[in-house]
């Protein structure tokens, strides 16, 4: 299901400019996501939802991609706000390292398909986890 979700328009400009400088790891992981290259899924980058913007989302699987680097470090309590408000709106969010991304890409990627596959099979994740996505 495709849900309406809340939108900032004032975050326009911001994920504009998020888009043009991605990191590699974020580079990296859209080059294996875009033009509906993964199972034929629908990709969006720096999607604004609600007062966020998040790396990926897959509106079909309503799932989000985060991909988690140094610029994480010193984000603890807004990363955590951030998921908890997320979640709230029954979204689920799979954390994935950048060097990860970066060095086996692949592994990566296998994950997103058994994650895929568990959402699809109506395997949800309990409602305040994402560890069930790690």
């Amino acid at each position: 299901m495709i849900k309406n979700l809340p939108y900032n328009p004032d975050l326009r400009e911001r994920a504009r400019w998020l888009r043009n400088n991605a990191t590699l790891s974020e580079i990296l992981m859209w080059n294996q996501l875009k033009n509906k290259q993964f199972f034929g899924l629908d990709f969006d980058r720096q999607k604004i939802i609600g007062n966020y913007i998040v790396d990926i989302y897959c509106p079909y699987l309503e799932l989000i991609i985060e991909i988690d680097g140094k610029s994480h470090d010193w984000k603890g309590k807004y990363d955590l706000d951030r998921n908890n408000y997320l979640i709230e709106l029954g979204l689920k969010i799979l954390h994935v390292n950048d060097k990860e991304v970066k060095q086996k890409i692949e592994d990566v990627l296998w994950r997103l398909k058994a994650v895929k596959e568990r959402l699809e099979a109506g395997d949800a994740p309990p409602a305040d986890s994402v560890e069930w996505l790690c």
